[in-house]
């Protein structure tokens, strides 16, 4: 196979598993919209997440709790017309799935069905092992999501590193083995120890992307309004900010506004 055609072809759940085989680091980054999914696939990522970041980002909520399921399929339904190489994973959010897993894997095909995903995220390890065998059942793969997860944080009360403590570290390389086993297909690894992503991703078979879990696993994700410097309230020492856009943004518009004050925006070429 040519390095064009590669290039191209349609990212899926097995070619995620060969690129880990192989050694090839994974890039996972988020989107929400159209225009944001159709720039980001263009330039090759190999995972677009529809995350229920966008609750923060793009909501205002100062955590991911209020996000429903109709906001994700919305969001999704924009995403997935966009995107013809990525795989696109979308965030089951808070309510949809914890505690009863019919109505997970109800919220699940509504998804699938709905926005043309290719497959969902959650968030948690043995607790929720009912709902992600139910959901694996339908036929829906399942990216798992542990450490800290942003679903729970009234339970953690901080957005600390996680699984600092034996303790809960050895609960989160239990989950990493339990996710693996029950057939999901990917984890991401959020805000824990470097060394403990090395050793869940060397332990399981399935690709580990981390955000905030060092350099040792398989693949990295990172919010896209962080990435690019949209959101300047949020600096965490895992963010590397490779645009700044917040200010790039708001010298045009600034501009924009001075020119249409002082009459200098349209111009006679600008005018019919």
């Amino acid at each position: 196979m040519s390095a064009i055609t590669e290039e191209i072809r349609k990212v899926t759940t097995q070619r995620l598993l060969e690129m880990k085989r192989r050694g090839e680091k994974i890039s996972m980054l988020t989107a929400y919209d159209y225009s944001m999914a159709s720039i980001i696939d263009k330039a090759g990522m190999d995972v677009i997440l529809v995350g229920d970041s966008a609750g923060n980002v793009m909501a205002g909520h100062t955590t991911t709790l209020p996000v429903t399921l109709d906001q994700m399929i919305w969001y999704a339904q924009a995403v997935r017309k966009a995107v013809n190489r990525a795989l696109v994973v979308v965030d089951l959010p808070f309510g949809s799935y914890q505690g009863n897993s019919k109505e997970a894997v109800c919220s699940a095909i509504r998804i699938m069905k709905e926005t043309g995903a290719d497959a969902v995220k959650m968030e948690g390890g043995a607790e929720i092992q009912e709902s992600i065998q139910r959901i694996l059942s339908a036929g829906i793969p399942i990216m798992g999501h542990l450490g800290l997860t942003p679903q729970s944080i009234n339970k953690f009360g901080t957005y600390a590193v996680r699984a600092k403590e034996e303790a809960e570290a050895n609960k989160l390389l239990d989950d990493a083995r339990l996710l693996d086993k029950l057939g999901c297909f990917g984890i991401v690894l959020e805000k824990i120890p470097a060394l403990l992503g090395k050793k869940v991703a060397e332990t399981v078979d399935i690709p580990i992307i981390g955000i905030g879990a060092g350099g040792y696993v398989d693949g990295q994700v990172l919010v896209m309004h962080d990435m690019l410097g949209i959101n300047k309230a949020f600096s965490p020492r895992f963010l590397r900010r490779y645009a700044n856009l917040h200010s790039v943004i708001r010298e045009a518009v600034e501009h924009y506004i001075s020119d249409v004050k002082t009459t200098d925006f349209p111009n006679e070429k600008e005018s019919y």
